[in-house]
């Protein structure tokens, strides 16, 4: 039968460890864009229906992530739909809000491990809210953290983040602004779009060996990072190679400023098959640039619904949805 998890469920059956370890193996299986089309949009109105969907050439879990936004209301849903691809069967129905933030900040995790200097990591974050959290947790799970500064307009926000990430072992630090956080750290997340889409990172705070991680831009009107960022990267390394080159507006205003990166630029994928070195000396300045993908979503559902299935979590669809024999 069907598996159905809601978001507490979907909580309360995932781990970093696991979750970051089926993404190395989903990146490794080379995607394609046969296995993962470009996500399709349907518009009306005030309200929107996005499609990202995916056939994992490891042979895991097949499916699509649904997203319905009815801006009007500032309301979105999520639901991510698993089946079996040998046999078509629906295996499982997720409420997807919490895998949206999970997948983002594993594979910035995934990401940031192959890609930073080795040993333990000093973190800037910039953004206090539900993904930047996810990051530092991501993180932690894959290196130490020697410490993390944090920088968002509000002190209130500032504090409420080192409030709830207080059970990590590591130091919490409010910085007083952007630039402050981002001194002499390892690695920066920018987790922050600005309102007017002005660039929250600018490239002349950046030092040799930083790791940069930008994943708040993701379509073309938003800006997170200035073209900088991207002029002085040795290497960007990109979840969704085209997707980041042409539709995102951080990658869209660097062509514009004239800095081409075709020569610096790869796929996660190719990373981490091994196919693209990433980091090849401890001062180059690296950016890894998000702006999510199906891959993620697929194998972060999956491996919720297997873990949650082996505890019992959940419960099961009343009625059964066949595949029809053709």
């Amino acid at each position: 039968m069907t598996l159905l998890l809601d978001d507490a469920a979907v909580q309360s059956a995932f781990d970093w460890a696991p979750a970051i370890a089926a993404l190395r193996d989903a990146y490794a299986a080379a995607p394609d864009d046969a296995r993962f089309p470009a996500r399709t949009i349907a518009r009306g109105g005030t309200s929107f229906l996005r499609l990202m969907s995916g056939a994992p050439g490891s042979g895991g879990l097949m499916g699509v992530k649904t997203i319905a936004g009815a801006i009007g209301v500032r309301q979105f849903s999520y639901l991510i739909s698993l089946f079996d691809q040998e046999s078509a069967e629906l295996v499982a129905l997720l409420d997807g809000n919490s895998i949206t933030g999970y997948r983002t900040a594993a594979t910035s995790a995934l990401a940031v491990d192959l890609l930073a200097a080795p040993g333990p990591v000093t973190v800037a974050v910039i953004g206090s809210g539900f993904e930047a959290k996810k990051h530092v947790r991501a993180l932690a799970a894959v290196r130490k953290l020697e410490a993390v500064r944090v920088y968002s307009p509000r002190a209130e926000s500032r504090a409420r983040f080192a409030d709830e990430l207080a059970d990590l072992d590591t130091s919490i630090i409010a910085a007083e602004s952007p630039q402050a956080a981002v001194a002499n750290a390892s690695v920066v997340i920018c987790a922050a779009r600005s309102y007017d889409e002005s660039p929250i990172l600018l490239g002349a705070w950046l030092e040799p060996g930083m790791t940069v991680v930008s994943i708040g831009s993701t379509v073309r009107e938003q800006r997170e990072v200035d073209p900088e960022v991207i002029a002085r990267a040795d290497v960007v390394i990109a979840d969704v190679l085209e997707e980041v080159l042409h539709d995102s507006g951080d990658l869209i205003a660097a062509t514009q400023a004239g800095i081409d990166v075709t020569d610096r630029i790869a796929a996660l994928s190719d990373l981490v098959s091994g196919t693209h070195p990433g980091r090849t000396t401890t001062e180059q300045i690296v950016v890894y640039k998000s702006v999510g993908s199906a891959v993620q979503d697929l194998a972060v559902a999956a491996m919720c619904a297997d873990a949650a299935r082996k505890s019992g979590l959940g419960s099961e669809l009343p009625i059964r949805i066949p595949p029809v024999h053709k």
